[in-house]
């Protein structure tokens, strides 16, 4: 088929930290603010700056695309799926545009934009750059894969003298139009911490930082540009997209936690397991007595050490999470889900007591445990996945298993990353299966099959 040309535009930077998330969020505001029907999408598995797009973009879902983890024709079919029918598609890279898995560059940013044919809007940070900003930006444009790179935006500039140096210095040597200059200011920049970004929803005032942001990316960048350099693509070959199978019948209830401190959920999971019949319902871990009446359980990942007094505190949920375990309950949990079912956590000298569903202890360390890409086999203990099969997936996280009781089980071998142990994830407990693993059901396609038959298996096991 031809890929119709729709406007799209990729946001990239020589290296992480150099505004491409204030960039991104605020151009989708600013378009949105326009009356744009916008399109986000991040390039890698993140789960934070997703949400800031996708409440920046007034209720698009933003959408993860990642080469390594998906392979190109799972990565066109989404694309094609959700950006297709918007007015423009703004995708936000991760790490630098070449930085990549590939030596060869073919899942790096450059290598997205090679494939959606997208042109890349480069943002520089532009601390303690004059000239050299020149060599930087034309050795970029000479790479592999530099040829996408259409247009640049200058970050963190700090007088009018040095942007007229900057401005100079392109000029001169480099053929790119200057889209934008964004001067430093202490009042757009956002909070982060050990897991990147301040979350979205934490705190209620961060709607009106996202407004800000977006109407100060509006007075410092020239929008109309940015569109018509969205508007530069053509159409492109690309095969069809993949059917989807027909929705399932729901057959089984399964709550899943969604609050400030659980809320790292890929839309494209959640809607994959609705696909086969299960019907999501949210609860709260913060402040909610007990579990919905429900069949299954779903913890996905977030930030349970900063919540770790509010969790404690909220006794009646930990015992009523406990409870319907030893009831027979199938519980599915990933990272942050791992930690709120353990015994009880550490985090440099406060200790708190969690659900205790599984018999093990987590510490909270300085420096992360487990950081990347993961591939996984299987143990042999699970139907999934198939034995000799490998899975790609993603794992990030602070925390720690330091203690491990009698019974326990592992799912998966880890060949490359640490999981659980460095050798180990998916610890298998009574009916609960809990692992360090972010798992995308793009990349996966068994996962929200299996899943849905591990809690509608287990269901029958304990009804009968």
């Amino acid at each position: 088929m031809t890929l119709q040309s729709f406007p799209r535009l990729m946001i990239a930077a020589p290296s992480k930290s150099s505004g491409k998330t204030l960039l991104s969020i605020g151009l989708v505001a600013a378009l949105t603010k326009r009356g744009m029907d916008v399109q986000p999408f991040k390039k890698g598995p993140d789960f934070i700056d997703p949400r800031w797009l996708t409440f920046a973009a007034s209720g698009r879902e933003c959408r993860n695309l990642d080469i390594f983890l998906m392979g190109r024709d799972v990565v066109f079919d989404l694309f094609i799926k959700n950006g297709a029918n918007a007015d423009i598609s703004i995708i936000e890279g991760n790490h630098g545009l070449f930085d990549g898995q590939d030596i060869e560059g073919g899942d790096c940013g450059a290598g997205l934009a090679g494939l959606l044919q997208v042109p890349v809007l480069l943002v520089v940070d532009c601390r303690g750059f004059a000239r050299g900003i020149a060599p930087l930006v034309r050795g970029l444009l000479n790479f592999p894969g530099g040829e996408h790179i259409k247009g640049v935006i200058l970050n963190n500039v700090a007088t009018p003298r040095h942007e007229k140096r900057l401005r100079a210095a392109l000029e001169r040597y480099c053929e790119l139009p200057i889209l934008g200059v964004l001067p430093r200011n202490p009042n757009v920049v956002i909070d982060e911490r050990h897991l990147g970004l301040e979350p979205v929803g934490e705190r209620e005032e961060l709607g009106d930082r996202i407004s800000v942001i977006g109407d100060f990316v509006a007075e410092n960048v020239d929008i109309n540009a940015v569109i018509d350099l969205a508007n530069s693509t053509s159409p492109h070959d690309l095969p069809p997209p993949a059917v989807e199978s027909e929705q399932v019948e729901s057959q089984i209830k399964v709550a899943y936690a969604a609050d400030r401190a659980f809320h790292f959920y890929y839309p494209d999971n959640l809607e994959a397991l609705q696909r086969q019949g299960v019907e999501l319902i949210p609860f709260s871990m913060l402040q909610d007595a007990k579990l919905p009446d429900v069949d299954g359980l779903f913890i996905g990942g977030g930030f349970p050490e900063m919540f770790m007094e509010e969790l404690a505190a909220n006794s009646s949920m930990m015992s009523d999470i406990r409870l319907q375990v030893d009831r027979g309950l199938p519980v599915y949990a990933e990272c942050g889900g791992l930690m709120v079912l353990a015994e009880q956590i550490k985090w440099k000298d406060r200790t708190a007591r969690f659900a205790g569903a599984i018999p093990v202890d987590i510490v909270m360390n300085t420096r992360p445990q487990g950081y990347g890409f993961m591939e996984l086999s299987s143990s042999g203990e699970l139907p999934w996945p198939d034995v000799g099969r490998s899975v790609r997936c993603h794992e990030f996280h602070y925390s720690k298993v330091v203690r491990m009781g009698k019974g326990v089980k592992f799912a998966y071998k880890v060949n490359r990353g640490f999981g659980v142990d460095g050798q180990h994830d998916g610890i298998l407990y009574k009916n609960v299966f809990a692992s360090y693993a972010h798992i995308h059901a793009a990349s996966e396609k068994g996962w929200a099959e299996f899943l849905a038959s591990f809690w509608r298996q287990n269901w029958i096991n304990r009804t009968k």
